[in-house]
């Protein structure tokens, strides 16, 4: 079982709201998930973004995927940078 951290859309109609989710990658958009790891809301004058970092980082160091939309937005909070910050800290 591979996993992948991905959006899901919330929402009402014309007014989306994203959840940042670990899933399996054969589970549907909007269907069953492993844990959420933080929100999204594009809407507004500024976008939104909340993240459990610490929970981000475990499972990317886990091995899991990343779609292209979630990874511009840890880009833009630089958690990549802190991942492999914490990767090389010796335990």
């Amino acid at each position: 079982m591979s996993v992948t951290i991905r959006l899901t859309r919330k929402g009402r109609h014309k007014r989306p709201f994203y959840r940042m989710v670990v899933a399996d990658t054969e589970a549907p958009r909007d269907g069953k998930f492993i844990e959420i790891l933080g929100t999204y809301n594009p809407l507004g004058q500024e976008t939104a973004v909340q993240i459990k970092e610490e929970r981000a980082i475990h499972w990317i160091n886990q091995g899991a995927l990343v779609s292209d939309t979630v990874k511009s937005l840890f880009k833009k909070s630089k958690l990549f940078r802190q991942a492999a910050e914490q990767k090389q800290k010796p335990s």
